[in-house]
């Protein structure tokens, strides 16, 4: 990368880190630290959460798949948007009234149960777990792509990995999720930017999306294979004929598709580091705003996704003769990493600046996520753990305290799992291996936290006992199937194995409710509903309508007394 398009990704991550510095928290309380004092305003918190949301999945990750796969990648597009309509038809709004920490001080209080809070905190840094590993493997992608050298006799990937972890991990621990949530607003709005940046380029330079799509759908779609020559995809769901872009079933047969956009409409509502963000809304009617918020910048961000992953396609293949670098990127014009797809149009077309500016967005949606994570985790483990069980006295010092030094241990976990996890070892395998290995962190979440967590909303039946089994249903089954699916082969059964909510989410939930009606509910379930649903008219009336029963007993007494 030449010294102009250095020079722009260190402005872009100096601001961030400025932003983070300027905004942390004031005060030494736990409601500072992990919920920026509950005074987030709906534009700021909408960024914010679409920093945290936007991942490298999303910006790598979504035109990576589209890329390799066509119409089949364009399906994590419309799961990954889609996830937000449940938030907000069922989720944001009465979570946000009921006010706690993080989703196990919620299904605790709500179901009077410990035991309730610590499986969750299990199941929620399983989520946080699988979810960081991808996002480390996109940051070392991206610095292997841009700078091409280590640092300390590490590799160019290991150095892109530790390095963005270890910059997260203090810019978190310093700003709290104050600090964390400008930040991320910041991140935000420079990973659109260059994503509007990249499409309005390509565009200008006379790309189509439509005559796109019809021109490269003339020729059956092409990988490099194990020997490094390009072979033909066959199509799933018609295996007499080759796959093409403009057609599904490059990658899924029919079911496949519709498993994978459940497993990724359902994680949504399940992912800890953003549902933490509604604790952060002043009031649940500004929660539901900032959701419809959130949706339309999500169908903003993943259609110009589409279209450049598209873009790159049509693209790509036409240029390799007039930029000798890409003949270590490509195989005849098609790139050997389909998340170079990206990096690379910026390149063509921005030269070196425009590489710099796709690597600001790329290592700005990998490092925004991360602080989500990070946070989470210290949420989850600061306050469910240390203060609810290892030191119910402790003050509210030691407790940031010990969320800054969870998030600097679970950094250190997700970056030797992302040293491990090298990308291309899996090349091949997947359509995109940041995205694939995201939807693992959505399909646990989907399966085991998402039904119980509507449950726990929305049916007052919902006991703690039914809560752990179906919790404990849905991460065992959701884990397994896809474990066995990394190692199966193709067909129906890979397509289920590999996306497990459409199978376990209704197996968990069907535990959950069947447990729950032999077991008993929490004794003041009736004011938790109110909390949750009522209107502050509703609450009024409610105790009016206490104060007067109250005064009648009363009064039925004193007359009785008089007798």
């Amino acid at each position: 990368m030449t010294g102009a398009g250095a020079a722009g990704l260190v402005v872009a991550l100096a601001a961030v880190a400025t932003v983070a510095v300027v905004m942390r928290p004031r005060g030494a309380s736990t409601v500072d630290f992990y919920l920026a004092g509950r005074r987030v305003g709906v534009v700021t918190n909408s960024w914010a959460i679409c920093g945290d949301y936007f991942s490298a999945a999303s910006f790598l990750g979504v035109a990576a798949a589209v890329y390799a796969t066509g119409l089949d990648g364009a399906w994590y597009a419309v799961g990954f948007a889609a996830g937000f309509v449940p938030v907000l038809l069922f989720v944001a709004a009465p979570l946000r009234r009921f006010g706690e920490f993080s989703i196990p001080d919620f299904l605790g209080r709500r179901l009077g149960s410990e035991r309730v809070r610590l499986v969750a905190v299990g199941v929620v840094q399983l989520i946080i777990l699988t979810y960081l590993v991808p996002q480390t493997v996109g940051s070392g992608i991206t610095w292997e792509l841009l700078v091409g050298d280590g640092v300390l006799g590490m590799s160019a990937y290991a150095t892109g990995v530790v390095a963005s972890t270890a910059v997260v991990a203090t810019l978190v621990a310093f700003g709290g999720m104050r600090g964390t949530t400008w930040a991320q607003a910041v991140q935000f709005l420079l990973l659109l930017g260059a994503l509007v940046w990249l499409a309005a380029t390509v565009v200008g330079a006379g790309f189509h999306y439509g005559d796109a799509v019809q021109h490269i759908s003339t020729v059956p779609l092409e990988a490099p294979g194990a020997d490094g020559a390009l072979e033909p995809e066959q199509s799933a769901l018609h295996p007499d004929r080759p796959a093409v872009f403009g057609e599904p079933g490059a990658t899924y047969g029919g079911l496949g598709q519709l498993a994978l956009i459940v497993t990724l409409a359902m994680g949504t509502a399940g992912l800890p580091h953003v549902m933490n963000r509604y604790f952060t809304a002043p009031t649940g009617a500004a929660a539901r705003t900032t959701t419809v918020w959130v949706l339309c910048l999500a169908g903003l961000f993943y259609s110009l996704a589409v279209m450049v992953g598209t873009a790159a396609r049509e693209l790509i293949p036409g240029a390799v003769d007039d930029n000798p670098w890409l003949a270590d990127l490509t195989v005849d014009g098609v790139l050997l990493v389909p998340e170079h797809a990206l990096p690379v149009l910026g390149r063509l077309f921005g030269g070196e600046a425009g590489l710099g500016v796709v690597a600001a967005g790329a290592l700005v949606a990998v490092m925004s996520t991360v602080a989500g994570l990070l946070l989470a985790a210290a949420t989850s483990w600061g306050h469910d753990v240390y203060e609810r069980h290892l030191n119910p006295r402790a003050t509210q010092r030691q407790a940031v305290l010990a969320g800054r030094v969870t998030t600097l241990v679970t950094a250190c976990a997700a970056a030797g799992l992302g040293l491990l996890m090298r990308p291309d070892t899996m090349v091949g395998a997947t359509p995109s291996v940041v995205a694939t290995m995201v939807t693992w962190a959505f399909a646990v979440a989907g399966s085991a936290l998402t039904p119980v967590f509507v449950l726990a909303i929305w049916w007052q039946r919902t006991t703690a006992t039914g809560a752990v089994w179906g919790m404990a249903v849905g991460a065992v089954v959701s884990v397994g199937m896809f474990t066995a699916g990394a190692v199966s082969s193709g067909g129906l059964l890979h397509d289920v194995l590999v996306t497990p909510t459409l199978v376990a989410a209704p197996l968990a939930a069907s535990v959950t409710v069947l447990v729950s009606r032999r077991t008993t509910p929490p004794p003041d379930v009736e004011r938790s509903w109110l909390i949750m649903h009522g209107t502050a008219a509703d609450r009024r009336a409610e105790r009016l309508a206490r104060l007067v029963v109250a005064e009648d007993r009363r009064r039925r007494e004193v007359r009785r007394a008089r007798r």
